[in-house]
């Protein structure tokens, strides 16, 4: 008896001592209950999982349990609200895998993965639970429930039936094994991609190599090498190093050597060789979708997107291809003509097309980054973006340094309405780390929703970049395409924090894949507004307004070379669906397939043992499988919901109500056609976009 009690105090105290000072046991005393960082501890993340597990599955045990007769309220809306602990450990810990990580985090990723997919499955295969939920659902025409209703209850049904719960018991078990490694492919791929990047620098000793290059990127390739150590210049392949390069380099030898560290990321005979893993990703993936009944992996995941069938998305990407390839051609003609009378005698390479049509686009419109940037500091940017919101939506922006952060670079903003009401908070997160991934992207660590009371749980929502950073004489001076990108993610996040929803899982964000890049893509369309730059954009050293002449060559060269913008893309989309649309195991080279698959969109030469798959995050770890397309997709919409804002006024407040009302606030709450429609009044066509893109557009 001794003994067992004394087992019994073990016990206990270990569960005690797992417990005291993790934050995920207590409840947040931080403002607007924000997630205190500071006390989180990478060993924190496996006990809160565990007992988060517990909770959520005696949560979905008293569901099917009880014995009431099952009902929208008992049964679809409990398990709503189920999992609240759950979703919280992994919500923060997967945003901070991708914006802080190490390689203890990537190691935990390891052990999650696995438990979350077994977790994800036993109760997307409950077959006492999918009995409740298809009792409700028998009953959709009779129950009276609200729009929003409706949809949780067909999201909730559709969310078992696609993920196994109708499958027989042998499937069932075949689907969680192939759920389990794709999961751990998906993941792996993405680990070895950050490996890769982050294992590669070059050191330049002799300057004279670094011709043409502006001094902030000497700069700050001089502050590097020196925190490395090091004598000279430290070359990365992170997007403010390799971009740089890429336009300005004189040396076409630099060029064509950075050119292809980045382009042979992660192929065969890489450390981080992610080819193999390509081929498990998509026969995997075309498995389960035969589970379900489907000849391709894109029929299967086109059934929850507008585009619904494949056919539909090729016949966007081949109209554009149509539209927009003797547009492209003209423009790599026009570098090449360039590069001739500059002594450039040779057929325009991958690694030579930014720098010709750089200086052949300073040449033609007098305009180019450098005499951008000054005014385009990251703080006046800031200001910018944040008064754009509050000339359309009300909204404002307040600093709170009492909220805790993830880095010292984090800031932490408290959003209010035009009513001063606290709305949102907002992480902003800008400059590229060891520990963050390529790219720039929102996510949340909390989302919005209303709970059984009707109170309103409001987001927080955080925007991380990779955009220039300051160096010891210059403040952070930013690109017009980092301005476009901070744009993009800043109306991602307009969309989680205006969001008023009952729901989670429809509220924000959580829409469509092909409808969720509309509020970011609009945004961006005010980049070039003369009305808007001429609110914030000044010189950095002089506060000298940006000057009309330099809208006006901005505006006249937003156009410069987007045709061969266009066709990058849809080359991206093409690839993505072919991956996609295999209907037996692929065994042949990933790269050979990219290669084949995007031939038609193609302008520039290929260069044999190069290729972009194997890095392609987006489409094999990231959620766009069968979805890269929707960016171009997007593109169409935003064309067309921005010219109501054109005719109306960039500002027009009736016009952004309507477009808040009707899109930023109702999540996925309806089909997003009629989201669009009852803005736009009527269906988009690819019209507006030709028209923006300066493309006549064929008559009918």
């Amino acid at each position: 008896m001794k003994k067992i009690t004394s087992i019994l105090l073990t016990l206990i105290m270990s569960t005690s001592m797992i417990i005291a000072g993790n934050p995920f046991f207590e409840e947040s005393k931080q403002p607007h209950g924000t997630f205190p960082f500071n006390e989180l501890k990478n060993e924190h993340f496996m006990p809160a999982l565990e007992e988060a597990i517990k909770q959520h599955n005696a949560e979905i045990d008293a569901i099917i349990n009880n014995p009431a007769k099952a009902t929208f309220e008992n049964t679809i809306v409990a398990l709503e609200r189920s999992g609240k602990m759950y979703s919280r450990v992994l919500t923060i810990f997967f945003a901070l895998n991708s914006a802080e990580t190490n390689d203890e985090m990537q190691a935990i990723e390891q052990q999650i993965i696995p438990i979350i997919t077994e977790h994800g499955n036993t109760i997307s295969l409950n077959e006492k639970l999918f009995a409740r939920v298809k009792e409700v659902y028998s009953q959709k025409d009779k129950l009276k429930l609200t729009v929003e209703q409706q949809m949780l209850l067909k999201n909730t049904y559709e969310s078992f039936a696609n993920n196994g719960a109708d499958l027989s018991a042998e499937k069932k078990e075949v689907y969680k094994k192939l759920s389990q490694d794709l999961s751990m492919a998906t993941t792996q791929f993405a680990q070895n991609s950050l490996k890769e990047t982050n294992s590669y620098s070059l050191l330049i000793t002799d300057k004279n190599v670094l011709s043409g290059m502006p001094e902030w990127f000497m700069e700050a390739t001089s502050e590097k090498a020196k925190n490395a150590g090091k004598e000279g210049y430290l070359l990365d392949l992170r997007a403010t190093c390799y971009s740089p390069i890429m336009t300005y380099a004189d040396n076409r030898d630099l060029r064509r050597e950075i050119w292809m560290a980045y382009n042979t990321q992660c192929l065969s005979g890489s450390k981080y060789d992610n080819t193999k893993i390509i081929n498990t990703i998509i026969n995997t993936r075309l498995e389960i979708a035969k589970l379900f009944g489907c000849k391709t992996y894109a029929e299967y995941a086109l059934r929850d997107r507008m585009a619904e069938k494949v056919e539909n998305v090729y016949n966007l990407l081949n109209q554009l291809i149509d539209a927009y390839t003797p547009v492209a051609q003209k423009e790599l003609q026009e570098v090449q003509d360039y590069a001739n009378a500059h002594g450039g005698y040779f057929t325009i390479q991958p690694w030579d097309y930014s720098y010709y049509s750089n200086k052949l686009k300073t040449e033609k419109f007098d305009l180019n980054d450098e005499m951008l940037k000054p005014y385009f500091e990251l703080e006046n940017v800031k200001k910018g973006v944040f008064g754009l919101a509050t000339k359309l939506y009300g909204i404002k922006f307040v600093k709170n340094t009492k909220i805790q952060v993830y880095h010292p670079e984090v800031e932490a903003w408290d959003v209010l309405d035009e009513k001063g009401k606290y709305l949102a908070v907002l992480y902003t997160d800008f400059h590229p780390r060891a520990g963050k991934r390529a790219g720039a992207w929102m996510t949340e660590y909390k989302g919005q929703c209303k709970d059984d009371k009707g109170k309103d749980s409001r987001p927080h929502i955080t925007i991380v970049m990779n955009f220039t950073r300051p160096t010891s004489t210059t403040p952070a001076l930013l690109t017009f395409d980092e301005v476009e990108t901070f744009l993009h993610e800043f109306g991602h996040a307009l969309h989680g924090m205006l969001t008023k929803c009952t729901y989670e899982s429809v509220s924000g964000t959580n829409v469509y894949r092909d409808f969720v890049e509309l509020p970011s893509q609009i945004m961006e369309n005010w980049a070039v507004e003369k009305e808007f730059l001429d609110d914030w954009a000044v010189h950095y050293k002089t506060g000298e307004k940006i000057p009309a002449e330099l809208v006006k060559k901005l505006v006249d060269a937003s156009n410069f070379n987007a045709g061969y913008a266009c066709l990058r893309q849809v080359s991206f989309g093409l690839q993505d669906m072919a991956f996609h649309t295999i209907t037996e195991p692929f065994n042949g080279n990933a790269v050979d397939m990219e290669v084949k698959s995007t031939a038609k969109a193609q302008v520039l030469p290929n260069v044999l043992g190069t290729g972009r798959c194997t890095t392609f995050n987006h489409i094999f770890s990231g959620g766009y499988a069968a979805g890269y397309y929707s960016y171009k997709w997007a593109e169409v919409l935003d064309a067309d919901a921005f010219a109501m804002f054109k005719k109306n006024g960039i500002f027009d407040k009736k016009t952004a109500t309507s477009f808040r009302k009707n899109i930023l606030e109702r999540g996925g709450t309806e089909h997003p056609m009629t989201l669009y429609k009852r803005f736009r009044g009527g269906e988009p066509t690819i019209d507006a976009l030709l028209i923006r893109n300066g493309i006549e557009p064929k008559k009918k």
